[in-house]
């Protein structure tokens, strides 16, 4: 049997989760006496919205679009203090992990899944690296939002990847010699109707699965972060308090981790796709 009430705390519960990794225009920080205040974006930022072609669309900036901008800020700021003062040799701790973060990122994606012309675009890999670390690392702060659970913001960050992935290959093959790779070669005139549709629909998964995986994983972390802790007010006991805790403890040292890793893999596939799209063979 249930715990009594439990079948009435579940909605309030799966709720709470939902409200928490969902977007919206309510910034949550601590108030007086520990109760949380809402500050509501619309009325700190007014009204954005625009007409587009007689349709109207919101820009008014969410909760995760100003934790983007506090990421870019934190990025920019952070880069910028660490790199100070120009010497030859690297000193202080943050300038030390900055330059060993840089590196990494030149020698150990961009160059070995380029080639030589992987310094080309470390300028870019390494902003993604940066940009992403710092929004998912924000986003387990108290009071703090995730901007990469958001399809939103994924998305664009997939675009990006995405031209830089066309201009790499146009760069490096030709225009015509790029576009080509659309008509494969060796292959019977007769499934041209088939594998046209293919290696056209081929250019987009690749960015698809660059969104929804990037989304998946730090959605997903959270979800079982709130679930978890939830299992106090599911089972109406502070019994199960120790051990959820415990748990939810266990797993925000792993969301640490996966926010690492999760930067770490957009950039690596990235790099992996402006490869292959350098290389025709």
């Amino acid at each position: 049997m249930s715990a009594p009430g439990a079948e009435h705390e579940a909605p309030d519960t799966a709720s709470f989760i939902l409200h928490h990794v969902q977007d919206g225009y309510a910034l949550e920080v601590p108030g007086p006496s520990g109760w949380t205040h809402n500050i509501d974006l619309r009325a700190l930022f007014g009204d954005w919205t625009v007409n587009l072609g007689g349709t109207a669309v919101d820009l008014t900036p969410t909760k995760n679009t100003v934790f983007m901008w506090l990421a870019a800020v934190v990025v920019i700021g952070g880069l910028m203090w660490s790199m100070r003062k120009r010497e030859g040799v690297p000193r202080g701790r943050l300038q030390n992990i900055v330059e060993m973060l840089f590196l990494f990122v030149r020698d150990e994606i961009a160059i070995k899944n380029i080639g030589a012309e992987g310094k080309r675009y470390t300028p870019y890999l390494a902003t993604c690296f940066f940009f992403i670390l710092a929004m998912n690392l924000l986003g387990l702060v108290p009071y703090g939002a995730t901007a990469t659970a958001s399809l939103s913001v994924t998305l664009v960050l997939a675009i990006c990847t995405f031209v830089m992935t066309q201009v790499a290959g146009m760069r490096a093959q030709g225009v015509v010699g790029y576009w080509s790779h659309l008509v494969p070669s060796g292959v019977p005139w007769w499934l041209y109707p088939l594998m046209l549709p293919i290696e056209f629909i081929g250019l987009f998964t690749k960015p698809f699965a660059l969104m929804m995986r990037l989304f998946a994983n730090m959605v997903a972390g959270h979800i079982v972060l709130f679930f978890l802790l939830g299992l106090i007010f599911l089972f109406g006991t502070l019994a199960v308090a120790p051990i959820a805790v415990g748990l939810a403890f266990g797993i925000f040292l792993l969301e640490i981790f996966v926010a690492s890793v999760q930067a770490f893999v957009f950039t690596l596939l990235s790099a992996v796709f402006i490869g292959l799209a350098s290389h025709a063979h």
